[in-house]
């Protein structure tokens, strides 16, 4: 039908057209003449109706081929629709025969699931009775059982309830022993490294500060001089320092004696001020005294501001530095506490920044630590308590107070930064040549340790080794189990806390062994 309509409008355009051509002839033949006109217009209408009939004709055609045209394809379509119809028909065929095989199937196991089902069913039933009967016989045992034994079913689950709870606490115990241990390998290991770190990373100097100062003179007559008419000059220089003057037979020099080092390095000042003046009489003494006490307070202020800024410890309290000043002229077993002061803060800056934590709060705890001794001549109590007291009172953090307070454990330990202050005190008073001390002393720091060690049940023999760093015990095997050697040590350490002082640590070790001796003949 869409291709008949252009056929249509070609043949009604052609009509148009005569129609058009007709009245044109016709307006000329009545301007040239009637009869002229009529003759064309026959012809002009002739012609049109020719060209007209040969549109139509030629129009009639295509129209005819296309219809053809639109024939074949239609019968072609037509045939590949029934081919897809044929093949999706064979498929639906070929589904429906599954879907009724698969149908058969599902009623075939279903008829054998209700025969199954039946047959459970029987056994169940069966199975109800037989342990209804085993009920009964178990009854019967039991029953038979609590008479021969002479204890009730509750009595007997008790006691196994008993045995093995006691057996799980051995099982226990053991595993909480064995990953203890484990746990104190690997913590003792990473720990020496830290602390090994931190030793090779930090070297500080020592400097070994005596009871006593030597003043040297420029000559021997000098002596009577500072003796003065009567001795009023030595006297007034004593009772204006505090500090004892030796004069013997030392050449050339005076010996200054006290145990105040403040004083002491006053005391030298004045008296090397003094000697160079040549004006020594109780009055200039006096003048002399003052000012150079003033002029160390000053350097003392100094040392204690240049601690602060060595540490990076800022908004410390002007009178937490003048404290720490004064820890320049302390010495503890003739190590100078402003140095050992520096270089816990170093030391425990160090190990802080190994476990990730805040350096500058270690090394400000650190630091801050011994600032007790400044004053502990002066108030009662141990350094440790009254240096926490001090730094409270001028405003310092609370985890610097209670690591002032616990790095002699006077308090117990509630952090991290407590345990790090400890190690980093103990370490720098426990290096070699840190510390002085007396033969005599170390001697009896020795026999006490194994005295203390023998003293305890089990214990066959003792040794102090490593300058009395570590105790080795020799254990009866027969008298001490491996468990009880635990306690053994525990004990011992906790003994010699109490009874001894001494720097750093000291390590215990008990040895248990079990020896079996034969010979062969």
């Amino acid at each position: 039908m869409n291709e008949i309509m252009p056929i249509a409008l070609y043949l009604l355009g052609g009509l148009a057209i005569g129609v058009a051509v007709g009245f044109v002839i016709r307006k000329q033949l009545s301007e040239a003449g009637q009869k002229n006109v009529e003759q064309q217009g026959r012809k002009l209408i002739e012609d049109a109706l020719a060209e007209a009939e040969r549109v139509k004709k030629e129009a009639t055609l295509q129209v005819k081929d296309d219809i053809y045209q639109l024939k074949q394809e239609a019968e072609k379509e037509i045939k590949l629709r029934k081919s897809e119809v044929n093949e999706e028909e064979k498929r639906l065929s070929q589904k429906l025969d599954q879907l009724e095989r698969k149908i058969d199937l599902i009623d075939k196991r279903e008829l054998e699931f209700l025969k199954k089902e039946q047959t459970f069913a029987v056994q169940e039933k069966n199975l109800a009775g037989r342990q209804k009967d085993l009920d009964a016989v178990i009854e019967e045992q039991r029953f038979q059982l609590e008479k021969i034994s002479g204890i009730t079913r509750e009595e007997a689950i008790r006691q196994l309830s008993e045995s093995i709870e006691s057996e799980a606490r051995m099982e226990a115990a053991k595993a909480v022993v064995r990953i203890e241990n484990e746990m104190k390998l690997e913590a003792d290991k990473k720990a020496k490294n830290i602390l090994a770190l931190a030793i090779s990373r930090y070297a500080g100097d020592y400097v070994a500060e005596k009871t006593v100062s030597v003043v040297a003179l420029p000559n021997d007559e000098m002596k009577g001089r500072i003796i003065g008419r009567e001795g009023r000059n030595i006297r007034a220089i004593e009772a204006a320092t505090g500090i004892d003057i030796i004069i013997d037979d030392t050449p050339e020099a005076v010996i200054l004696s006290g145990f105040n080092p403040v004083r002491r390095e006053v005391a030298r000042r004045s008296l090397e001020q003094l000697i160079t003046d040549g004006r020594i009489h109780p009055a200039r003494i006096e003048e002399v005294v003052e000012k150079v006490g003033k002029e160390l307070e000053v350097t003392m202020r100094e040392a204690g501001e240049q601690a602060t800024f060595d540490v990076g410890a800022h908004g410390v309290h002007v009178e937490i530095i003048n404290l720490l000043g004064r820890l320049k002229y302390r010495t503890s077993y003739g190590q100078n506490v402003l140095q050992h002061s520096l270089e816990v803060a170093f030391l425990c800056g160090i190990m802080a920044a190994e476990l990730g934590l805040d350096v500058k709060k270690a090394k400000r705890a650190g630091l801050l630590h011994d600032i007790g001794k400044a004053v502990d001549h002066e108030i009662e109590g141990s350094h440790a308590s009254i240096g926490a007291d001090l730094a409270k009172k001028y405003g310092e953090p609370d985890y610097v107070v209670h690591a002032i307070a616990a790095h002699h454990e006077d308090v117990p330990p509630d952090g991290i930064l407590d345990v790090l202050v400890q190690s980093a005190d103990a370490l720098s008073g426990a290096r070699p040549g840190a510390r002085k001390e007396m033969l005599e002393t170390y001697v009896k720091r020795l026999e006490d340790l194994e005295r203390i060690a023998t003293s305890f049940k089990g214990v066959e023999k003792s040794y102090a080794i490593q300058a009395g760093r570590e105790v080795r015990i020799i254990a009866n095997s027969s008298e001490v189990s491996d468990s009880e050697s635990v306690l053994l040590s525990k004990e011992i350490v906790k003994k010699i806390e109490k009874e001894l002082t001494y720097p750093g640590q000291i390590r215990v070790t008990v040895i248990r062994e079990t020896r079996a001796v034969e010979y062969a003949k």
